[in-house]
Formats: structure tokens, C-alpha cells, sequence
């Protein structure tokens, strides 16, 4: 499948004209897509707990993933399952601000989670379906990260809601953990680099936290075979476009 992106770029390139500034987030959607994941992170603990400021924050990320799905695939079925999955996000999250029942996060991480997942399988098809590896393919690379990270935080927050204690800390151990100790739970597992001090410690915890540690194991090993599979495949081609070159000559 040839890269939209590239195809953009071509045609400007072609035209002559200057690209507007949609145009180019147009052309880069993971890039888009991850600069604001990483915002995120660095806006979260100025907000705190502040139901308001985290839904807001949760809210605009939703509206961006929805951009990326849409900018790297674009078919009536994708159309109609990001809306199925990201409405009822929106409107939970909304939820959340004007009611403190936990009933509302729960429904709204369950349905963020679900969206995130889908977003990072999305990008992961869009990434795999080409032969040559893009500019906005390697943005992809680091953006399907942080949507595997968030989405598994989402899962982390509906956990301790259905199954309260199923995370302890070094810190506050009794009281439930924070949106900031979740993600930074799913973002050392996902990595493999440790649990840090965020320790899950009942048996449904336990199994989502293991089953990030296989998904973020499979996910590096999936895209280093990926990026060497095509290295190696471009280089082949040269040296036998070359090897019949030679022989013409």
C-alpha cells in the first residue's frame, strides 16, 4: 500500500505550491499524534487529581487519536468503529467532570482503552502494509508505543475500580493509585525496564500487567524484524539492480 504522506509530499512537490499547516500535520499524523501523547505526560502532574484538567486533557488526546486513525486509514468501517469507540469515550470523560460516581470512569477508561487498543492496531496495519519505511512510519513506531501504554493504563483504572487494592504502592499504599502512577506503571512494564513502585497485587492485576509485559516483548521484537526485513530486501534489490546493470554493460 503506497504511503499517503508520500503521496501528499509528491504532489506539492509537483504543484508548486506551499502546504498549509493542516496539510503538513495532514502528511504526518503519527508525528501529530505522538508530540501530543508526550504533552500528555508533561501536563499530567501540573493538574494533579483535578477531574476537569484531566478530562480535558483526555478529551483533546481522544480527538487527535481520532484524527491519526482516520489520516493513516480511511474506510466506512473504520469510520463507523472509531465513532462507535470514541463518542461514548468523550461523553463518559464528559461524565466524569459533572459526577464523582465511579461508575462514569470506569465505562470511560473501559471505552479509552478500547479505542486505544484499536488505534495501535490500526497504526501497527499501516506500518506492516508498506515495503519502504516512511518518515511518518517511524513517528508510528514511537506513537503506537504510547497508545499500547495508555491504553493498558485505561485497563489498569478499570481494574481498581471492579477490584479495589489491586495496586499498592511505596507511597499512600492504602488509598487508590492516581491516573500518573497508573500510566507510569504501564509505560516500565510495557518497556520491560521493571514495576517500579507501582506493584499490582491481586490476581486480575496480575494477569493484565503480565500480559503487558508479553505485548510490549512482542511489539519490539515485531518492528526490529520489521525495519531489518526491509533494510536487508532494499539492499538485495540494489545489489541485483546493480548485478544487471553490470551485465548489460
Amino acid at each position: 500500500m503506497p504511503d499517503r504522506a508520500d503521496r501528499a509530499d509528491r504532489v506539492g512537490r509537483a504543484s508548486g505550491a506551499r502546504p498549509s499547516l493542516f496539510e503538513r500535520a495532514r502528511r504526518q499524523p503519527s508525528a501529530i499524534l505522538l508530540l501530543t501523547q508526550f504533552l500528555g505526560v508533561l501536563i499530567y502532574p501540573y493538574l494533579g487529581e483535578s477531574r476537569t484538567g484531566t478530562s480535558a486533557v483526555s478529551v483533546f488526546g481522544l480527538l487527535v487519536l481520532a484524527l491519526a486513525v482516520w489520516s493513516v486509514e480511511t474506510t466506512s468501517w473504520t469510520v463507523w468503529v472509531s465513532i462507535g469507540l470514541g463518542v461514548p469515550s468523550v461523553i463518559f470523560t464528559i461524565c466524569q467532570v459533572i459526577s464523582e460516581a465511579s461508575v462514569w470512569r470506569a465505562w470511560g477508561s473501559g471505552f479509552e482503552a478500547a479505542f486505544y487498543f484499536y488505534a495501535a492496531g490500526s497504526l501497527i496495519s499501516y506500518m506492516l502494509a508498506d515495503r519502504n519505511i516512511t518518515r511518518d512510519e517511524l513517528f508510528a513506531v514511537g506513537a503506537t508505543f504510547t497508545l499500547l501504554a495508555w491504553a493498558f493504563a485505561h485497563l489498569y483504572t478499570v481494574t481498581q475500580i471492579i477490584w479495589p487494592g489491586s495496586f499498592v504502592a511505596a507511597m499512600n499504599s492504602g488509598s487508590p493509585r492516581t491516573w500518573m502512577e497508573l500510566l507510569f506503571l504501564s509505560f516500565t512494564t510495557l518497556s520491560s525496564t521493571g514495576l517500579s513502585d507501582v506493584v499490582p497485587v491481586r490476581p486480575h492485576a496480575r494477569s493484565f500487567v503480565m500480559i503487558e509485559q508479553v505485548a510490549g516483548l512482542a511489539y519490539v521484537a515485531m518492528i526490529v524484524s520489521w525495519m531489518v526485513g526491509l533494510t536487508v530486501a532494499r539492499a538485495r534489490a540494489r545489489a541485483e539492480h546493480q548485478e544487471s546493470a553490470d551485465e548489460l554493460n
